[in-house]
């Protein structure tokens, strides 16, 4: 890394995070601070962790983003990648989810995992990852970019967190063994009307296989998942905009139902 590339990183990141707390949004950044690949993304999407953990936040999970083909379409891009999440970022199945958080919101449908122990080391094996998995949740990602009308790159997206604004979970865990997950079916209703649809092999072909990328991926780096982790293992549809008022609703197969007002 060069010491031009720094201070690029360091501006790309205090863009994204003024646009985050203003609530207006940025051009690209990928174009405006000439960020470009995704080691480079990842290390803008790094500076804004430290600063929020700086400013005490707590890390409660990781997500993975743009595991759906569907959603890989709508944003023009065609591999996943991973973000951060945050403990301030948690809400609770049919909680009021505040848009003063927010830029611009979408909702998706997925399978979250709660790590029950420690899966570390350097590469964890299929069987190691499956040990460490405590349980699965019904879950909605509220994504939500810092990118003008997210027309956002790759790299765009990661440098921003993978999109990350908030997360709703559903009340009741169910063990993973119980529920076939890659063949789930999906239904996301908005005020009543069904929005989305789709299903647990839309996640990379089955929602476990895209928690372990995430988990291989993070090993890779150095960061193992912890016990008491969240993983959101990424969309089961299409993404949908929600606005002040809207009610979602989400079921996944016997994995149950959740939702959330956003207001």
């Amino acid at each position: 890394m060069t010491t031009s590339t720094i201070p690029r990183q360091q501006q790309a990141a205090d863009a994204l995070r003024q646009a985050r707390e203003s609530r207006q949004p940025v051009p690209r950044i990928s174009e405006t601070h000439d960020i470009q690949g995704l080691e480079a993304a990842y290390a803008v999407a790094e500076i804004n962790t430290r600063a929020e953990l700086a400013r005490g936040k707590r890390v409660s999970g990781k997500k993975v983003g743009l595991t759906s083909k569907a959603v890989q379409q709508q944003l023009g891009v065609d591999q996943p990648d991973f973000g951060v999440l945050f403990s301030d970022m948690e809400f609770l199945n049919a909680q009021e989810v505040p848009m003063a958080r927010l830029i611009q919101p979408k909702v998706e449908a997925e399978v979250a995992f709660v790590v029950g122990r420690d899966c570390t080391g350097e590469a964890p094996t299929w069987a190691e990852f499956l040990a460490s998995l405590a349980y699965a949740l019904p879950a909605i990602e509220i994504v939500d970019s810092a990118i003008i009308d997210w027309k956002i790159t790759l790299v765009d997206t990661v440098a921003d967190n993978a999109s990350s604004g908030l997360y709703v979970l559903g009340d009741q865990p169910v063990a993973i063994g119980d529920v076939s997950l890659a063949e789930v079916g999906m239904q996301l209703d908005k005020n009543a009307q069904t929005a989305s649809v789709g299903g647990g092999a839309a996640c990379l072909g089955h929602p476990l296989r895209a928690a372990y990328w995430l988990a291989r991926t993070m090993a890779a780096r150095g960061h193992g998942l912890r016990a008491g982790e969240v993983i959101l293992s990424g969309a089961l549809g299409p993404m949908v905009p929600v606005g002040a008022g809207d009610l979602v609703q989400v079921r996944i197969g016997a994995l149950g139902t959740v939702s959330c007002r956003m207001v």
